[in-house]
């Protein structure tokens, strides 16, 4: 049997967690820049706030609801993910975290147990541990528990739990359940399948394997048997990153070479930390940037730069160098720039290392020197130490007017509670 654990409205859960006050009232989160709509409680949903609308669009919604608006914290959703799944990891061996909030687990060989009343104590545990509300759903493949996931979020009676343990109660589940729902099932997919009639899970299960197979390949294959109740997808372990990305907006158009080619020393050496965390060098960079393609009244430039590293490094200094070298060549003078990103490619291990007969650069120097680095800054806070290309300015940064406080991982924005007798 599997399980898929998925926190309910995780983002503006999240803020509740420190501002209690919050609870029962309407809360949006914003993406990068306060632009878009990229989360909503169950409060706001009613309210008909649509996903992915832009923010200014709803101004007068917001206003008129007292709606609470909030910019994207990652730094605070990251943490608390890290917490959610650190308890679901002491009640199952295996554990795949899916998401930044959802997470599947094997409870082969708990069959011996009263599986309702062990996720029923799962749920309460997670709740209790990290103020995150969360629902369960068991099922025997993770497609099935997808759905049940989906019931024990909707109908309070299932206590956030629901069961697919039986084929009576996975053919109901299957007929309340859109084919646009299905995990594994695209918007592409689904207009394809309606046009053939089939408009919820359990239609789709009524068709022969042959004609899933023909329709829409091994993948559609996939999840017809997963929803028939035949388990094709294993429990994934996490792997090192075949390539890594680091890449923002900028909170202002800009113009100037020197605060991009900040932002782009940051980007660098967020992608040369990442490479650390994996014990990994990068082969490859690119850097982009480019103009904002709905301005059509404004020029448009994109242009991007890709280098091949003479020798596999990590080290942040080495790819801020590379970094700002590439970005020199495909800077041009006179456009409003929005956005710009580094990338790491073809990504090999730490050991064994090719080399170069000609490279000169002393690297078990510049190795500890990274160790230091990454330690003070894992004791001190992030980028307490860096390099001085990365500067202090950041004119770049995201808009983010809304922002929450760090609550859990900054020590100046922890809550003081004041005790009188």
């Amino acid at each position: 049997m599997y399980g898929l654990i998925d926190c309910n409205n995780f983002y503006a859960s999240c803020e509740r967690v420190f501002n209690p006050l919050l609870n029962g009232k309407p809360i949006v989160v914003l993406s990068n820049n306060d632009g878009c709509v990229i989360a909503r409680s169950t409060e706001a949903k009613v309210l008909g706030i649509p996903m992915g609308e832009p923010a200014y669009k709803l101004k007068a919604l917001i206003e008129t609801n007292q709606v609470y608006v909030f910019s994207s914290n990652y730094v605070l959703y990251g943490d608390m993910s890290h917490r959610v799944m650190n308890t679901i990891a002491e009640f199952a061996p295996e554990m795949e975290v899916y998401s930044i909030d959802e997470a599947f687990i094997l409870l082969d060989g708990f069959e011996i147990i009263d599986l309702k009343v062990y996720g029923q104590k799962m749920v309460r545990t997670v709740t209790r541990n990290t103020g995150i509300p969360v629902s369960l759903g068991i099922a025997p493949t993770k497609t099935l528990a997808k759905v049940a996931n989906k019931f024990a979020k909707k109908y309070k009676n299932y206590k956030g739990v629901c069961i697919i343990d039986t084929d009576e109660k996975r053919e109901k589940a299957l007929k309340l359940t859109d084919i646009g729902d299905v995990w594994g099932i695209g918007r592409r997919y689904a207009k394809t399948l309606r046009y053939h009639s089939i408009n919820t899970a359990w239609d789709f299960t009524q068709r022969t394997k042959s004609w899933v197979r023909h329709t829409m390949g091994v993948v559609g294959e996939r999840t017809w048997l997963e929803l028939c109740g035949t388990s094709c997808l294993e429990m994934e372990t996490p792997s090192d990153k075949k390539s890594i990305c680091t890449s923002r907006s900028f909170g202002e158009r800009l113009t100037e070479f020197a605060p991009i080619s900040e932002a782009v020393s940051n980007f660098a050496a967020g992608c040369a930390e990442k490479l650390r965390k994996q014990h990994s060098y990068g082969c490859v960079l690119t850097v982009f940037i480019h103009t904002n393609p709905f301005a059509t009244n404004q020029a448009q430039y994109y242009n991007q730069t890709v280098m091949q590293l003479p020798v596999p490094t990590n080290d942040t200094t080495e790819l801020i160098d590379y970094a700002l070298r590439g970005l020199r060549t495909i800077f041009a003078e006179g456009y409003r720039y929005k956005k710009a990103g580094v990338i790491v490619s073809e990504i090999v291990p730490e050991r064994p290392l090719q080399g170069d007969l000609f490279d000169t650069r002393n690297r078990e120097k510049f190795s500890k020197v990274m160790c230091v680095m990454d330690s003070l800054n894992a004791s001190y806070g992030r980028q307490k130490v860096k390099i001085a290309a990365q500067g202090f300015d950041r004119k770049w940064k995201l808009k983010n007017e809304k922002l929450s406080p760090c609550f859990s991982t900054n020590l100046s924005d922890v809550l003081q509670v004041n005790a009188k007798e």
